[in-house]
């Protein structure tokens, strides 16, 4: 296996402290949201992080299966990553879900480049059979309905 690219950040204090990418561009404090008990202020998470580098990744694979088939599009998608816990015995989990805009196309075009884009993408490939992922493909119509 040949690596192309290897992301390298350092996190001190865990989910209350601090984050550094080796190349300084990502340096950020980080807390849990307000609603598992973090600080009020402004202050990513690493849920944020993820839905971050996961609707990125998605896109990117989502342009390159349009590239393939000689489609234009601007991807547009949104992820929501979700955390929770099945039963006070378990750790938690997550559960993402993905909005893809694909407006001036039809339904069943922009269905098979998303399921097409999910079989390609990193991170879907990464959590696939781990995490629930729920994609939900919107249309122009749809979104002007």
């Amino acid at each position: 296996m040949k690596t192309t690219y290897t992301a390298v950040v350092r996190t001190i204090g865990g989910r209350t402290g601090h984050v550094k990418s080796s190349d300084g561009v990502l340096d950020l404090e980080i807390h849990p949201p307000r609603e598992m008990g973090g600080p009020e202020g402004d202050y990513t998470n690493p849920e944020q992080l993820f839905a971050a580098g996961y609707s990125a990744c998605f896109g990117s694979a989502l342009h390159h299966v349009a590239l393939l088939r000689r489609i234009r599009i601007e991807p547009d998608v949104t992820a929501r990553v979700s955390m929770f816990r099945k039963n006070e015995n378990e750790g938690f989990h997550l559960a993402v879900e993905l909005d893809i805009r694909l407006p001036g196309m039809d339904r069943q075009q922009a269905e098979e480049l998303a399921d097409a884009a999910h079989q390609l993408c990193p991170y879907s490939n990464a959590i696939r059979n781990n995490v629930e992922v729920k994609r939900k493909v919107i249309t122009e119509t749809e979104e002007n309905a």
